[in-house]
């Protein structure tokens, strides 16, 4: 999905919030795929930590090359 959206916005200045969210949310593909995108202006809280256990429990398959990066996070049994 994002090589698509990067190549939507490829050589287009990204002047604002509102150009950036609508290049994304114009973003389409041959086979049809479309994307949604709107700003969330909400704060998020900072400071959060995630305990070891939370972390072992995220279901992971990684990818045979470069699974530090290419990895499929699967849903919860």
């Amino acid at each position: 999905m994002c090589c698509h959206i990067t190549e939507n916005w490829r050589g287009k200045p990204l002047v604002s919030r509102a150009v950036i969210v609508n290049r994304i949310g114009n973003t389409k593909t041959r086979p049809g795929l479309t994307i949604k995108a709107a700003l969330d202006e909400r704060l998020s809280p900072t400071g959060l930590r995630i305990s070891a256990e939370a972390l072992a429990a995220v279901r992971i398959k990684r990818d045979k090359l470069h699974g530090d990066w290419n990895y499929t996070i699967l849903p919860r049994v």
